[in-house]
């Protein structure tokens, strides 16, 4: 009962962050403008950007499936896909997208998979995931501040906010991942201040959670160490799958036959915006990022096309990703149903 309550909060809250964002974004805009220009937009780079945006997700699912292989020897494909639009779906309804992987675990058991190795193939792909986002956040600051710094503006600080979170999140996995005695130790002192100082209730459930997240890691760390190649690859195959979401404005803007800027621009661009907003508490990180787009872009599509290009965007990158996940979603559940009977 709980759980119900907290999903359809969950659902209430994501809706009404969606009706507060497009009253933002369009409020200051005429829509039969936005509509006509977006009609504007080449019906085949439209199914192009939504092409790369299910081979992105699917992305994910293909590392699940290598990773699942090399842990436990034998993993089935297709389920392994279905994992990826469990995962997108959970964490674009959930604040800093925190319901993906207890799902994607939750479908994974239920499937026969062993948990430890579920646990540990979901932490490798959330941390190589982390690590490669900083990394080329870091390889932008260095390489291309000149970008940022023109066209991110006010939102620069953001930016920064974003690398710093990212960063901080990266260094305190590899110091558990690393160090698993100093982080339990650490964590259940935290625990027993907090408790201390009335900010938390005492719960034996919440110390076993923290030995069971230090202790996952700890595998993780033996099938890091273990499995150099593979690691690589999957660092490899995350690089690209980032790419795949960074390039969707670069297709969005060629479609509506614009020129004049190159794609590498775009694509840092539009990874800065991911950055940015990435770590924020609000699903699917609504409303910021349609804000952001618009100001960063602006030049870019000019005033004419900057919100119905937003539009195509986000529209295919999320939106269109959320729906068709919960479509997969539905139907893998009433197939189990009949399955049954």
């Amino acid at each position: 009962m709980k759980e119900r309550l907290r999903n359809q909060f969950s659902y209430l809250f994501f809706i009404l962050l969606a009706v507060l964002a497009f009253y933002t974004v369009f409020q200051d805009n005429d829509l039969g403008m936005v509509a006509a220009s977006l009609k504007k937009m080449k019906v085949g780079y439209l199914l192009f950007a939504v092409i790369i945006a299910l081979v992105f997700t699917m992305m994910e699912g293909v590392m699940i499936y290598y990773l699942l292989r090399v842990v436990q020897g034998a993993a089935r494909f297709w389920p392994c896909i279905r994992y990826s639009f469990v995962g997108f779906f959970y964490s674009g309804i959930t604040p800093s997208a925190t319901g993906g992987q207890p799902m994607q675990l939750f479908h994974m058991k239920r499937d026969g998979n062993d948990l430890s190795a579920s646990t540990v193939v979901l932490m490798t792909v959330a941390l190589v995931y982390k690590l490669v986002l900083v990394l080329m956040g870091i390889a932008m600051i260095l390489l291309r501040f000149s970008t940022l710094k023109e066209h991110l503006g006010r939102y620069l600080n953001l930016f920064y906010l974003g690398m710093f979170l990212n960063t901080a999140l990266v260094a305190v996995l590899l110091i558990v991942m690393g160090f698993p005695s100093f982080a339990r130790y650490f964590l259940l002192a935290a625990e027993k201040l907090f408790v201390r100082i009335k900010i938390m209730k005492p719960s034996q459930a919440r110390v076993g959670k923290i030995n069971r997240f230090v202790d996952s890691y700890q595998n993780a760390v033996y099938f890091l160490s273990c499995h150099k190649k593979q690691v690589a690859a999957v660092i490899l195959a995350t690089f690209v799958q980032r790419c795949l979401v960074f390039i969707l404005p670069y297709i969005v803007y060629l479609g509506f036959g614009l020129s004049g800027t190159d794609a590498l621009t775009i694509l840092l661009i539009q990874m800065s915006i991911y950055l940015a907003v990435d770590m924020l508490p609000l699903p699917g990180a609504q409303g910021i990022t349609e804000l952001m787009y618009r100001h960063v872009f602006q030049t870019i599509f000019t005033a004419e096309f900057v919100v119905p290009s937003m539009c195509v965007t986000r529209g295919v990158s999320f939106y269109f990703l959320l729906f068709f996940s919960i479509a997969v979603c539905t139907c893998h559940y009433f197939w189990e149903k009949l399955r049954r009977y």
